[in-house]
C-alpha cells in the first residue's frame, strides 16, 4: 500500500501538509519572531501521530472487550537530545480512561497490545526511542 503526502510552503516556516486523500494539516517551526507559531512543529506532529495511533488501538481493543469508555486521553511527554539531529530519546505515554465496567486488567492489556503489537507509529519509533506507558482510571 502506497501513500503520498506533500508539504507546501506558505510563509516564514509555516507549511501545510496535504494527503493524497485531500486532508490537510498545518506545521510550523519555533524559529520565527518571538517564538510565534501558528501550528505544531513537525516533531510535535510525530507525538500527535503516536498518541493518536495508541489511542485508537486502546479504544478498539476495549470496544472488542465490551468495555464502554466515556473518556480516553493519551498524553505524551518527550525528551529530545541536545545535539543535531534533535531526535526523541524518551517518550512516556500516559492514558487516562473513564467508563462503565472499566478495570485495571483490561486497560493494562489494551495498552500492552497497542505498544507491543498494533501501533505502527510506536513500532517505528521503538527502534530508536525508549517508549514507556502507564495509565489511570478516573
Amino acid at each position: 500500500m502506497s501513500q503520498t503526502v506533500t508539504a507546501h510552503w506558505l510563509q516564514d516556516y509555516t507549511f501545510v501538509g496535504k494527503t493524497d486523500s485531500h486532508k490537510s494539516v498545518l506545521m510550523d517551526a519555533p524559529i520565527v519572531k518571538d517564538d510565534e507559531q501558528c501550528a505544531p512543529s513537525p516533531m510535535e506532529m510525530v507525538l500527535f501521530g503516536l498518541t493518536g495511533c495508541a489511542g485508537i488501538d486502546v479504544k478498539l481493543i476495549l470496544g472488542k472487550s465490551k468495555k464502554e469508555i466515556s473518556k480516553l486521553e493519551v498524553q505524551a511527554t518527550a525528551k529530545r537530545r541536545d545535539e543535531f539531529p534533535r531526535i526523541f530519546t524518551d517518550i512516556h505515554l500516559h492514558f487516562i480512561v473513564s467508563g462503565e465496567n472499566i478495570d485495571e486488567k483490561s486497560i493494562a492489556r489494551a495498552v500492552k497490545l497497542s505498544a507491543e503489537k498494533y501501533c505502527s507509529v510506536s513500532a517505528m519509533l521503538d527502534k530508536t526511542v525508549n517508549i514507556t506507558h502507564d495509565f489511570e482510571i478516573v
